[in-house]
């Protein structure tokens, strides 16, 4: 299989939603930290989520992992409903996280933490996705037997998007892909994500500003203070 994704029919993009939110509410000891969003993004796009730090952008990822408790009207992938769904289950579901911080294992190679997700969920064209994943990045297939506490900071986002992509076919959140990465891993980082349009994934990724999304996304979602405030469509995205 020379393509683990296929990119949907127009079709199928036009009648589906990647994802479709109303309602949804996050409160951590008490104390509200998102209030009521809703948002909605056609299948195969790409969404940015930009606000300033501390908007609400990674406990909204979060939560549509399933890794913080909400409350929620509406919370859809392609027509699967997440409401009640664990986080390890939405990995067989085709939807994945690469968090901010990478949280990749220091002392596994590079290759071992981009297998974790395979081991985890049992995904059996693991191998035929891995060599899609170092033909899309071949500089991670260069360090794939090295520790991971042996990289930089950009080569260890690489892996972690890596990672991700393992068990994520459908829908994948990106939080701060580009933070603390120098400007031409960003460069290559802005690449890569580009190329996952034409292999038909959904994408959302967030940011403080649009500094490096501007030109990639379809539209993008503006959060402040735990709310989402408005959504407005990119003109410099890729068709």
């Amino acid at each position: 299989m020379n393509a683990p994704i296929t990119r949907p029919s127009s079709a199928f993009v036009e009648s589906t939603s990647a994802l479709n939110i109303r309602g949804l509410n996050v409160s951590i000891q008490g104390i509200p930290i998102l209030r009521d969003v809703s948002m909605q993004m056609p299948a195969g796009s790409m969404a940015g989520l930009i606000g300033r730090n501390g908007a609400g952008k990674t406990t909204l990822m979060r939560a549509i992992m399933g890794l913080l408790p909400r409350t929620t009207t509406q919370i859809e992938v392609l027509g699967h409903d997440l409401r009640g769904l664990q986080a390890h289950q939405l990995a067989r579901l085709g939807i994945s996280y690469m968090p901010e911080d990478r949280a990749l294992i220091p002392s596994l190679t590079v290759e071992e933490n981009i297998m974790l997700p395979a081991w985890a969920n049992a995904i059996t064209d693991a191998p035929q996705r891995l060599s899609w994943i170092y033909k899309l990045m071949p500089e991670v297939r260069e360090f794939s037997n090295r520790r991971a506490l042996l990289l930089s900071g950009g080569q260890q986002k690489l892996v972690a998007l890596a990672r991700a992509l393992m068990p994520g076919r459908k829908l994948l959140l990106l939080d701060e892909p580009f933070e603390g990465v120098a400007p031409v891993l960003s460069r290559r980082l802005v690449e890569v994500i580009a190329q996952l349009r034409e292999q038909g994934l959904s994408v959302i990724l967030s940011e403080s500003d649009d500094r490096h999304s501007s030109d990639l996304v379809d539209l993008a979602f503006h959060i402040e203070r735990g709310e989402v405030l408005a959504h407005s469509t990119s003109s410099g995205a890729a068709t």
